[in-house]
């Protein structure tokens, strides 16, 4: 159902070399009440002077294009400009690497170019297209700050005991702005951390990009869960994007399980499929992390880790992309402790010491 029609329309500029595409995103946007596409651009040179010209409220950026590729104008653009950017990208491994990129580079999201029967495909993708320049029109954008003057994020000290992490699991929700946050949050955790479990709202071309580009980047192992393997310390596995993520139990291991049930919350991989599974699988032994992205899935499933005896935290307004998410768990009564993401991985690690933590308790 459409929303209805608001004072004013979410003004959008589209940006893509190929006419196709444009008409097609055109036609997408202006069926909507509440969007309307004000300009169209073939390159990022054509795009500035738009940008200037309309004042654009969010921006749709292919990641090809010549002249200048997305991802430099982006760079630019971001620094110079800061707007919320939805990337269009192709659902090759190129194009992942691209869009993760992108996002790095402070796009808000990305939406996946069909590789066969494009108008048809995008025309389906209608619902997606208008949900992310929704949440791209409301998300908190700033101007990425510069890498070389961020201190250093170091993996905290390991926990040194082999039994504080044995029994014990990590459940990640996450969307919109939520590849950053996982990031952030992952980068800090050491080598002996419990094992930790992730739904990440992203498209199935993509998932195995985040969680190589990811392994390359932590003290732990992070890769594209596969289904029935042991949770193991020190090892993170993240949802593909065709299935959802579980949690089960077998004797004294955890396993993974994949589903391919169908979307709850209009998502699969669903964060409420991971949580409920963590509620009923690890009970009190589970820690769950409700990270930014819009709408409400997972909120629900994280009240039932709570009443199950997890302790659970979310993300803060301040720092999230889009605080749906985090706001409905919060909502609910599902959170125990709010903190920002880059405090986020020292509260976990302090609750499973013992020490409590000095975020905002619900």
């Amino acid at each position: 159902m459409n929303p209805a029609v608001p004072a004013r329309k979410i003004r959008v500029l589209i940006v893509d070399d190929s006419a196709l595409i444009r008409s097609i995103l055109r036609e997408v946007i202006n069926s909507f009440p509440d969007m309307e596409a004000v300009g169209a651009a073939t390159n990022p040179l054509q795009a500035r002077e738009m940008i200037k010209a309309l004042n654009p409220d969010v921006l749709t950026l292919d990641v090809e294009m010549p002249e200048m590729d997305g991802l430099t104008f982006l760079d630019k653009l971001m620094r110079l400009r800061p707007m919320p950017v939805l990337m269009v990208s192709s659902l090759t491994r190129q194009g992942s690497d691209a869009a993760l990129r992108a996002l790095e580079l402070g796009a808000i999201d990305f939406v996946a170019k069909p590789r066969m029967g494009i108008a048809d495909g995008l025309q389906g993708y209608d619902g997606e297209i208008a949900e992310k320049i929704r949440a791209a029109f409301k998300a908190h954008v700033a101007a990425p700050r510069n890498a070389a003057a961020q201190p250093p994020r170091d993996a905290l000290p390991a926990l040194g005991n082999p039994i504080l992490a044995t029994g014990k699991v990590i459940v990640i929700g996450s969307s919109t702005g939520g590849t950053e946050a996982v990031k952030e949050f992952l980068v800090r955790m050491p080598p002996d951390a419990p094992g930790i479990l992730i739904a990440q709202h992203m498209p199935e071309a993509f998932t195995r990009s985040f969680a190589d580009r990811l392994d390359g980047l932590c003290k732990i192992k992070v890769a594209e869960a596969a289904g029935n393997e042991r949770v193991l310390p020190g090892h993170a596995y993240i949802a593909p994007g065709h299935s959802h993520l579980l949690l089960k139990r077998s004797g004294a291991n955890y396993l993974t399980e994949l589903s391919q049930a169908d979307p709850v919350n209009h998502h699969r991989p669903s964060v409420e499929v991971l949580f409920r599974s963590a509620a009923q699988s690890a009970g009190g032994n589970a820690i769950g992390v409700m990270l930014t992205g819009m709408g409400k899935d997972g909120a629900t499933g994280m009240l039932e880790m709570r009443r199950a005896g997890a302790y659970n935290l979310a993300q803060d307004e301040a720092t999230c992309v889009v605080f749906g998410m985090p706001r409905e768990a919060i909502a609910v009564g599902a959170v125990d402790e709010v903190a920002p993401i880059q405090e986020m991985a020292k509260r976990v690690m302090q609750r499973l010491v013992g020490n409590g933590g000095a975020g905002n308790r619900i």
